[in-house]
């Protein structure tokens, strides 16, 4: 790789437990459309965000046969939002890696994309190699989320998804549901900072994030904490 050749894609890829035969693909999975490459990771992403969400859904049918359509969609909405994809990223060590326009910190975004870039990477490079590369990818699915799929109750997604849940609280109020407005985007592309308002009928609550979504997940928290909700 450029940065630093064999001695930076073997640490990754001990990490993913997977040795890649083609480093290209690899080096496309870390390449930011910032950067100005010929091959950006925006193509692997579109393919990693397919290949996540089928293999977090396998394990979560497979796992918990007793739930039905609604609690499993919330809990792989929980496991493969921006917020759980940067908190992989981290521990895959990609702030150092990814290649990027600027030096600055990049926020969760390009992160979580660059994850889902590297198991569409793993999934082509271990099918060209005539392996089963849907396989490999479950495998790296399973071992980031299996214990949480087994271990999961509805108060997971009622802490994590609180848009959902202040969406039902309000509903349970009498409510009209929330309307959430951007009031300020500020920042470079590769670090932006949203500020969002929520309102429904009066009650109201601001927050600020380095995504549109966590901003207004965070504004949603604040809103239920107003009343009290059990969320943490």
């Amino acid at each position: 790789m450029s940065r630093a050749g064999r001695s930076t894609r073997e640490p990754l890829e001990a990490r993913l437990a997977y040795t890649f035969r083609n480093p290209a693909l690899l080096e496309e999975a870390l390449s930011h459309a910032s950067a100005g490459r010929s091959r950006d990771n925006q193509r692997l992403e579109f393919l990693g965000d397919a290949l996540l969400n089928f293999c977090v859904a396998l394990a979560i049918h497979r796992e918990r046969p007793d739930w039905q359509e609604g609690p499993m969609s919330k809990l792989r909405g929980v496991l493969v939002c921006t917020d759980a994809l940067h908190q992989w990223a981290l521990e895959l060590a990609l702030p150092g890696l990814l290649h990027t326009a600027s030096r600055a910190p990049m926020g969760p975004k390009p992160l979580a994309d660059a994850v889902e870039a590297l198991l569409a990477a793993v999934f082509l490079d271990a099918q060209a190699a005539g392996g089963d590369g849907v396989a490999r990818v479950q495998a790296l699915v399973e071992a980031r989320h299996l214990a949480a799929i087994r271990s999961a109750d509805a108060g997971l997604w009622t802490r994590r998804d609180t848009k959902t849940t202040l969406q039902e609280t309000a509903a349970r109020k009498g409510l009209p549901p929330p309307v959430y407005t951007l009031l300020e985007q500020a920042g470079p592309d590769h670090a932006p900072r949203f500020r969002v308002r929520v309102d429904t009928n009066g009650h109201a609550a601001e927050a600020v994030g380095a995504t549109r979504k966590k901003a207004e997940a965070d504004a949603a928290r604040k809103l239920l904490e107003q009343w009290a909700a059990p969320v943490p």
